[in-house]
């Protein structure tokens, strides 16, 4: 198993909206970096689903439930997605700056290359997360 991160920004796609709908198609990446990472994801692979610019913390844990394929908002073959289901909301979200003040996390993606919209986290910095979170799964 995987461990990964998403972002998302709460006004345009909220973890209380990704509950509500159940799944969702992980669509409009259009960075290649990030792209790639979709590539890679697996069937049951772990996501943190983190808010970004407003709220700045990771709220809850997904799971892969399809692997990629082509992104529906385009026609260009170069674009994929994922789906993913809701696991998990965190009790307490884990902010930017907690992660930042940690240096187990110094070389995670969301620290270093802080744009990327889907990044792979390692497991001890997933497990870390999760239990500063207070989510169990």
């Amino acid at each position: 198993m995987n461990y990964w991160l998403v972002k998302s920004e709460p006004s345009v796609y909220s973890w209380d909206q990704f509950v509500k709908d159940k799944k969702t198609a992980w669509e409009g990446v259009r960075n290649f970096a990030a792209r790639n990472n979709l590539r890679a994801m697996k069937k049951g692979d772990r996501v943190l689903y983190y808010h970004s610019n407003e709220g700045l913390a990771v709220v809850g844990v997904a799971e892969v439930v399809k692997e990629s394929y082509q992104d529906p908002t385009t026609d260009d073959p170069n674009w994929v997605v994922v789906d993913l289901k809701p696991l998990k909301a965190f009790v307490n979200p884990v902010t930017l700056a907690q992660l930042k003040s940690d240096k187990d996390f110094a070389d995670m993606g969301l620290i270093r290359i802080g744009r990327l919209s889907v990044s792979p986290v390692s497991e001890p910095q997933f497990n870390k997360i999760l239990n500063m979170g207070g989510a169990k799964l």
